[in-house]
């Protein structure tokens, strides 16, 4: 009896999802990806990152009633890849009229392996075929499968059935891992017909195959970044058309997206413009009044303000109306509606922005500090990591993150030799724990940079060196950023103290230590390496255990420049409170600039770890040099940068402006003059979307963007308030808060009424966030979704905490509280 019911669900779900398939077929839209209400079908539209290859935005993929839940749809050589495991090369796509397929064409040059995938609207959703113009090669047997990926939080308790069996899909992962090379995981099941997600109408996929398996894996158990795999293994001796899979995916009839109301979780100072965004699906109407509604203390409700939107257009996906209630300044609780959304509440007040940078200074950066334990009530953040730092990288090495040791050392010290002195100070770069230079040095600048500007004497942690203990909540009588700066200095002038110039960076130099999660401590025994011992040898002083990080030290004009700019900067600011550091920090500015003036320019240049644009960090420095020591030299220097003022003026203009008191009136002319065109040029790159800031469309979603060109608006306003508004400070805080596409959230976790809580930090797995940090925010996938995931963690371009973003959201918030304290 339970056989036959079973069965008889089984085909009523099949008969479900191609009833509504069939209702509403795929259709070939002009951005050439296929799409019916509730369902788009992405073919290759996005590729691998080139960065950091495997990063969940490649393949085929679905966007099932609004939401990508499907990725990676293509030819890979593991049941469950991770991000390192091979992907293949992209040869072409292509589109065919004659049928609206999209198929594309790949290959594994290594194994001299060449396939296409095509995917083929039919009336119950599509095809997907693997075709071969040879068989498969003999070493690739049972290794070459499609493989389709499903977001594990999309599915998480819901069940499955392949064939006649039933399952659920697991909240955790059990089993067996996948071990390339040695251990294969066993599926969750395996047939020739999957349904995912049965029993539920908006989630519910079918897949099904008349030759082969088709097998469900779990990719977690092989890393937690991992997704639920359907995998099916390519046939030897075949070619032509060797594998078809038949897709279907379940849709709500005439479904439309629930609107967006984009507007701020922090709130609003009474002076500033008051500016919700809506957001509607592109069949949808705006048929409904917006309304802005006051909500009183007794619970009651009273709408003050409604308008219908005034529409804006079209951007991405959607379409958007903006709904302006600048008028409103009364102080209260407020809520925003449209139709049947309505928002969380949210303020009105003069206060709004008094205390919105706290979160960021009193736990992010502490949590981030390295080479120290970090304390928080009955918390241990993490241990004091790291203090075996670190080992001399081997020459002409690149490392799978972005950095490179060139054909020599530049130091004193042989490859895998000890270098003293490198464990004091710095903070664990973003969501993984490397002390990278170039982010460093950013970070300190923009924190001397609102000290500068802010002057904040806030006191609620408690740093001790001696005892290298740091405890959040705990105040110690000194201001809280003032430590900050002296953290990043001291990393900074280790360098300079072990081998005389600034380095990329360092970080571990294996990638099972990288994919570390959890307390920094337990990625090393603290013992400095020595290859005299066994592995688990030591003497309390060394061991044998190979676990120590590595010093890219390779030698870099770029970063000597940015590193000299921070110093320069941090002297300022350190002077009275550490006036021994201060001095270093000089000292060693001035002496690394006459270094680069009698050597000239090394240019050393791997991914993002080497420095800026040489010109640009040498204005920074420039700059850095002339504000703290007002020497007729470094005016000189900043003179003879005019042509790297003129060209890149949106990303020197802070530097170039912040001279501008020790400069002569005709430097001051030139920058009216580039302020003046940069003016217009703000307004165009601004205007494509309605949310008034430059939203970035790389592998990196675009926040830090947003903040610094909020930062350069500030410094453009104070100096030109004729020319840049006020406003154009805000509108980056709005946006942070929730003014922004795919949906309202705050991207600065704890800070907002709703705020990121599931976020990329070294917290990751626990699917939790760190107070006060702040993500890139959505990223804008091709053709035209925006994204931003906050059930899953793990999409890095998404989701990561970065610390020079956090220094910038510190300045922009500093910034805006001041901006309204002296507006009239």
């Amino acid at each position: 009896m339970k056989l036959r019911l079973l069965i008889l669900l089984s085909s009523m779900l099949i008969t479900s999802v191609s009833y509504s398939a069939e209702n509403s077929p795929l259709k070939m839209t002009e951005k050439e990806y296929l799409s019916q209400p509730g369902l788009d079908v992405l073919v290759f539209n996005n590729w691998y990152n080139g960065l950091f290859s495997d990063s969940k935005i490649s393949g085929i993929e679905l966007v099932h009633h609004g939401v990508r839940t499907v990725t990676n749809g293509d030819v890979r050589l593991n049941d469950t890849p991770e991000q390192w495991d091979a992907i293949p090369a992209f040869i072409k796509r292509e589109v065919h009229s004659s049928d609206n397929s999209i198929e594309a064409f790949l290959h594994y040059p290594e194994h001299k392996f060449n396939y296409s995938i095509k995917v083929t609207p039919t009336a119950q959703g599509v095809d997907i075929t693997v075709n071969l113009p040879q068989p498969l090669p003999q070493a690739l047997s049972g290794k070459a499968g499609l493989n389709l990926e499903f977001l594990p939080s999309t599915y998480f308790e819901k069940s499955f059935i392949v064939d006649q069996s039933p399952g659920h899909f697991p909240l955790y992962p059990t089993g067996i891992k996948e071990v390339n090379g040695q251990t294969t995981a066993p599926p969750l099941a395996a047939g020739q017909h999957l349904v995912l997600a049965p029993e539920d109408e908006k989630h519910r996929v079918s897949i099904s195959t008349k030759s082969g398996q088709i097998a469900l894996f779990d990719g977690r158990s092989k890393a937690q970044n991992g997704w639920f795999v359907v995998r099916g293994l390519l046939p030897e001796g075949k070619s032509g058309e060797v594998l078809k899979w038949s897709l279907s995916a379940s849709t709500v009839q005439e479904w439309q997206r629930s609107p967006v109301i984009g507007h701020s979780q922090v709130g609003y100072h009474p002076k500033q413009q008051k500016v919700a965004v809506i957001e509607l699906d592109q069949h949808a109407k705006f048929d409904h009044l917006a309304e802005l509604i006051r909500v009183n203390s007794d619970g009651s409700q009273q709408v003050v303000q409604s308008a219908k939107p005034e529409l804006w257009g079209n951007y991405t996906r959607y379409q958007y109306g903006r709904f302006d209630f600048s008028s409103v300044t009364e102080s209260g609780v407020y809520l925003l509606r449209y139709g049947d959304t309505t928002t969380a509440a949210f303020s009105i007040s003069a206060e709004v922005y008094a205390q919105a940078w706290h979160p960021t200074l009193d736990h992010y950066f502490p949590v981030q500090m390295d080479h120290m334990l970090i304390n928080e009530a009955y918390r241990v953040w993490h241990g004091a990591s790291h203090l075996d730092d670190a080992l001399q990288a081997p020459v002409d090495i690149e490392h799978f993150d972005l950095y490179a040791q060139g054909p020599t050392t530049d130091t004193q010290y042989q490859p895998g030799e000890h270098i003293p002195g490198l464990n004091i100070g710095g903070w664990y770069d973003a969501g993984d724990y490397d002390i990278r230079t170039q982010t460093q040095y950013q970070t300190v600048q923009n924190l001397v940079a609102v000290w500068d500007n802010f002057a904040p004497k806030r006191d609620t942690t408690l740093v001790d060196y001696d005892a290298k203990y740091v405890d959040i909540h705990v105040p110690d009588g000194k201001p809280d950023l003032l430590q900050q700066i002296e953290h990043g200095s001291l990393a900074l002038l280790a360098q300079y103290r072990a081998v005389g110039h600034a380095i990329p960076g360092i970080i571990v130099p294996d990638i099972s230590q990288y994919t570390h999660l959890g307390d920094g401590l337990t990625m090393t025994d603290n013992l400095i390496y020595s290859d005299k011992m066994k592995v688990n040898q030591s003497d309390g002083i060394r061991s044998g255990k190979f676990d120590d990080r590595w010093a890219f030290t390779s030698k870099s004009s770029a970063l000597d420049y940015g590193s000299m700019a921070a110093l320069a900067a941090a002297s300022r600011a350190l002077k009275g409170y550490n006036d021994a550091l201060a001095k270093e920090a000089l000292d060693t500015a001035l002496q690394a600039w006459q270094t680069e003036q009698d050597t000239g320019p090394l240019v050393f240049r791997h991914g993002n770890t080497t420095g800026g644009r040489l010109q640009a960090e040498k204005l920074k420095a420039a700059v850095e040099l002339l504000v703290t020591t007002g020497e007729p030299r470094f005016a000189q220097a900043v003179t003879s940068l005019l042509p790297e003022i003129s060209e890149h003026f949106s990303q020197s203009a802070v530097m170039a402006l912040r001279a501008l008191p020790f400069m002569e009136k005709s430097y001051r002319a030139t920058l009216r003059k580039l302020a003046e065109q940069y003016r217009q040029q703000y307004g165009e790159i601004t205007s494509n979307n309605p949310y008034g800031v430059l939203i970035t469309e790389g592998g990196w979603a675009g926040n830090g963007t947003i903040l610094n060109m909020a930062m350069t608006n500030y410094y453009l306003h104070q100096a030109y308030p004729d020319l840049f508004e006020a406003e154009l400070v805000f509108q980056a805080l709005h946006y942070l808060y929730g003014t922004h596409p795919d949906s309202d959230i705050s991207f600065v976790s704890n800070v907002g009424t709703v705020s990121k809580k599931v976020a990329y930090g070294m917290n990751r797995a626990d699917f939790s966030f760190i107070s006060g940090a702040v993500v890139p925010g959505v990223l804008i996938l091709k053709p035209d979704l925006p994204e931003n995931k906050e059930d899953w963690p793990f999409l890095w371009g998404q989701n990561e905490y970065v610390i020079n973003v956090g220094a910038s959201y510190i300045f922009v918030a500093s910034a805006v509280q001041q901006l309204l304290q002296q507006s009239k």
